[in-house]
């Protein structure tokens, strides 16, 4: 596609959001540097920590469970878990400010005297923070998509965590290196992806470690793409039944040539019989005639191959978006359903 096709159909930049992403670490690190709970006990971590986030102000927590370094639940509905006692931490994350879960559980939190922190852009998550007197990152302007603006919210999640001692500092460190990534890099790869996808529901398939990758990825697709996408993980998928599933492929369900699957895989760094099982899985899935593709996953630390991956699935859902002639920035469905919630 040209240039000037490029931009009658993304009409708000999306590429450039893209090109600029590994730059978002170090606002959202800078942003959060001086956020912390003045009446702390840092000799004493709290017993969990609790991330309250909907749809794409979620997935830092769900990134950071993929790390495993504390106790962390992410919790996506109204109100608080029965997790949440007086000796967690609620952190409470909207990129808007105004989803009406997350603003459940902040009132939760302070309606129980527990201790929270936000992360927000303002809206009235960053209102009540104010008026509660209660820590918030306030994320800087430009507004982006909240699902493009995931390394600012981790970013600043990050940095909140490493205030209060319950980080190691190398891991921010970490963070910022991966900063220095070239988004561009991985751009070719996504159109070469787009070739193999168009006209097709994707299935994302990743280790167990990696599932919450793979959610991103099927995120991206219907977000920005507008497509339906399925995403599943190793060992499960292959004891739960999904992996029958495809017998029907091209009988009574749905021509084998409309499906692909996708793997992302970390050959260095997966147990050696997770590797085995989707290479076996991938031998019988391709028997039904269904493509299947590997996508390694690139880079020196585990930050890296994360992040790798997940700017290779934004330049996928991009290109992909772009062959279907629709803007890539619009999520007018999820906005329609706000509005429409909203006058309940």
């Amino acid at each position: 596609m040209e240039i000037n096709g490029i931009k009658k159909v993304d009409k708000s930049n999306m590429r450039k959001i893209i090109l600029d992403f590994p730059k978002q670490f170090r606002i959202g690190v800078k942003a959060a540097k001086n956020v912390y709970l003045e009446s702390w006990n840092f000799l004493v971590p709290p017993e969990n920590i609790i991330i309250c986030g909907m749809g794409a102000s979620g997935l830092p927590g769900d990134i950071l469970v993929t790390l495993r370094p504390l106790n962390v639940f992410v919790y996506k509905n109204y109100q608080l878990p029965p997790q949440a006692g007086n000796e967690s931490l609620i952190i409470c994350v909207s990129y808007s400010g105004n989803t009406e879960e997350v603003l459940s559980s902040f009132q939760t939190a302070i309606n129980r005297h527990l201790s929270v922190i936000s992360i927000t852009t303002g809206g009235e998550l960053g209102r009540l923070s104010k008026k509660y007197n209660t820590p918030c990152v306030k994320l800087p302007p430009p507004l982006l998509p909240p699902r493009l603006a995931l390394g600012e919210l981790f970013a600043a999640l990050l940095q909140v965590l490493q205030n209060h001692n319950l980080l190691e500092k190398s891991l921010v460190e970490e963070l910022l290196k991966v900063g220095s990534l070239r988004a561009e890099g991985f751009e070719a790869q996504g159109k070469k992806l787009v070739k193999k996808i168009f006209r097709k529901i994707p299935v994302i398939y990743t280790s167990r470690r990696f599932r919450e990758i793979g959610w991103i990825w099927k995120n991206s697709l219907n977000e920005t793409a507008k497509i339906i996408a399925f995403c599943n993980y190793f060992p499960e998928l292959n004891h739960g039944g999904e992996i029958v599933g495809f017998d029907k492929i091209n009988e009574d369900q749905i021509s084998n040539k409309k499906i692909c699957v996708l793997i992302l895989r970390d050959k260095e760094g997966s147990y050696s019989r997770i590797l085995k099982q989707m290479d076996i899985a991938k031998d019988l899935i391709e028997k039904e005639g269904v493509d299947v593709d590997f996508i390694d996953m690139e880079g020196k630390t585990f930050l890296e191959k994360i992040f790798s991956t997940i700017i290779l699935g934004f330049w996928t859902a991009y290109w992909l978006a772009l062959e279907y002639k629709v803007d890539p920035t619009p999520s007018g469905q999820i906005a329609e359903f706000k509005r429409r919630l909203a006058k309940v």
